[in-house]
């Protein structure tokens, strides 16, 4: 649900009307075919290509200002039919040419939204940053809340919630304009949901659903009605929340976003699920999958693929249960890995400013010191004293800021290569150290065995006892199995609830006598203080270079099998790639 949100920010940041003086005959008549090109952008988008098109055949009647003002309403055009790059880069050859900080100003959010959708967000953040700088040069505040509703739209897509509630909570001050109230309150109360701080009470849901509705904003308003769905499900009101969304689906349908449409689906799949019905569950659910299938990174996607996976479960068709989750556990790893790189990404343009920053300061210390130096060349020797003591303080902070960098980058090369919950390395930091401890043993001839596993019913437990016990049985895992491995032992977290060592120097009989170990810590794991009793266990599967080639990724494909291996007879044991059986070692009672 959430990826579509910058996308309609764009919708919005487009809102407001420039004000431009047309002259008399025809040239009003285009500005009142432009006004009117404006008013219905979002609303109803094929009128609105409609205008464009009739805009661009009479062009030669519209005056200089007025192109100009055609040129954005094209490069929107082009970002709301999907054409996000071509939008971003006609929105900045316009940024580039019009002396109108108002036209500027609109163009940079446009900017700002497309490479939000398309996920570039380093220049996102870098066109960002220009698209602020605006706004003191622009009175009106309505059209400074472009700047901000481009700023919520990108921290939204950055998973960065606590500054897109901020960005859009400005925008929500500042404008009184019903539609444009529409779009910050969606923002804003999806931020919410992520910071957990959205109320039981579903009012204000209801309120911007009705706003929206008030404003024909089809899109938006049954975004809201997606989100008040979820508010009524974590309150148990399953069949109100179906009877309200389900027949809003060929009204949702009919907007032809993927997105909004598979999110609705996905929803209604969940829903239908909670209340045991598998059949209508399983219907919504594949027609999410359908609809989400080319969208990268895909929530609803998650989501639908887990509920088939369940309604397969309950029917007792193991076959294909586990097709299923082998699919959401894709679909879900390839989601979380998307997080990573979003927060990388917000993280090394975070880090780029702040060198940016430190060297303009640097320079500003270089100037003053040149210019200092020219007011003081004809002086006695205390003016020269004094220079002296100015190029001091010019090396002292040269090495200060030299020394702050270096930690800087010491510190972001730190929580890019760590996971961020167990301390241990992060998938990415974990495969690059693999590869390279493989090619080793490849070279010098040395065995080396690759130790996965997979923690048993894992999403029981963030059901029945919340994530916050979840994040602690990720946690004591972690620490329980960090004791086990050797000093120079590869350990870290592959996403969700899976994890791996990497052996050099080992056999498939040292990797499976560490699994057996790392297993058995884990179901001796006491969750007596936590106020809840429930058993951890894990499947594990190894493979080692001997039975393999010394590839990661087909190592890793080898161990991954062996897990499942071991989930399919029983869980809690241990499973080596090629043997007969699976090792359980000690079973459980």
């Amino acid at each position: 649900m959430i990826a579509l949100r910058p996308f309609l920010a764009s919708l919005l940041l487009a809102g407001s009307l420039l004000c431009s003086a047309a002259p008399a005959g025809a040239a009003e008549d285009y500005q009142s075919l432009l006004d009117n090109a404006e008013e219905l952008r979002s609303s109803e988008p094929e009128r609105f290509q409609s205008l464009v098109g009739e805009l661009n055949a009479r062009v030669q009647e519209a005056t200089p200002a007025q192109r100009q003002q055609l040129r954005y309403l094209k490069a929107y055009e082009l970002g709301y039919t999907g054409r996000f790059d071509l939008a971003a880069e006609a929105a900045i050859e316009l940024m580039k040419e019009v002396d109108d900080p108002r036209l500027r100003l609109r163009a940079g959010a446009l900017i700002v939204n497309s490479y939000a959708i398309a996920r570039n967000f380093p220049e996102g953040l870098r066109y960002l940053d220009q698209t602020l700088l605006l706004i003191d040069r622009v009175p009106d505040t309505e059209l400074r809340s472009h700047a901000w509703f481009a700023a919520a739209s990108l921290y939204t897509q950055l998973g960065q919630h606590e500054l897109a509630r901020h960005y859009a909570e400005r925008v929500l001050e500042a404008s009184t304009v019903p539609r444009t109230r529409c779009f910050a309150g969606l923002q804003r109360l999806e931020a919410m949901l992520h910071l957990g701080e959205l109320a039981g009470n579903d009012a204000e849901t209801r309120a911007l659903v009705d706003l929206c509705d008030s404003q024909r904003e089809v899109l938006v308003a049954n975004l809201g009605r997606t989100l008040l769905a979820r508010q009524w499900a974590r309150k148990g009101e399953h069949g109100a929340a179906i009877a309200m969304l389900e027949p809003r689906l060929p009204e949702i349908e009919s907007t032809r976003y993927p997105r909004l449409v598979g999110d609705a689906q996905s929803v209604l799949a969940e829903l239908n699920l909670a209340l045991g019905q598998h059949a209508q569950a399983e219907s919504y659910a594949q027609q999410a999958v359908r609809q989400s299938h080319d969208i990268a990174f895909s929530l609803p996607l998650v989501n639908a693929h887990r509920v088939l996976y369940e309604v397969a479960l309950a029917r007792g068709d193991s076959a294909a249960a586990l097709g299923h989750y082998r699919r959401y556990a894709e679909a879900d790893k390839a989601y979380l890995d998307s997080i990573k790189a979003r927060e990388q990404a917000y993280l090394t343009i975070k880090h780029e400013t702040a060198q940016k920053n430190q060297t303009i300061e640097l320079l500003n210390n270089q100037n003053r010191v040149l210019q200092l130096e020219q007011q003081v060349s004809a002086k006695s020797t205390q003016a020269t004293q004094l220079l002296v003591a100015l190029l001091c303080v010019l090396l002292a902070s040269i090495a200060y800021w030299a020394v702050k960098i270096k930690r800087m980058q010491v510190s972001f090369r730190r929580l890019a290569e760590t996971d961020a919950l167990t301390g241990i390395s992060n998938r990415l930091h974990f495969s690059r150290q693999a590869e390279q401890a493989l090619d080793y043993c490849r070279r010098n001839r040395e065995d080396a065995v690759l130790v996965m596993f997979d923690l048993d019913e894992f999403k029981a437990i963030n059901d029945q006892h919340g994530h916050a016990m979840g994040d602690w049985v990720l946690q004591q895992v972690s620490a329980a199995c960090g004791r086990v491995g050797r000093k120079h032992d590869l350990f870290g977290r592959l996403g969700g609830e899976e994890f791996a060592f990497l052996m050099v120097g080992a056999d498939a009989k040292a990797g499976t006598q560490l699994a057996q170990q790392c297993r058995e810590n884990i179901t001796a794991i006491d969750t007596a203080n936590t106020g809840a009793r429930f058993r951890v266990t894990a499947s594990f599967g190894v493979a080692a270079t001997s039975d393999a080639s010394y590839d990661f990724q087909a190592l890793l494909a080898r161990a991954d099998e062996a897990m499942y291996r071991s989930k399919r007879e029983g869980r809690d044991r241990v499973t080596v790639h090629g043997a007969a059986m699976a090792t359980p070692g000690v079973l459980p009672a």
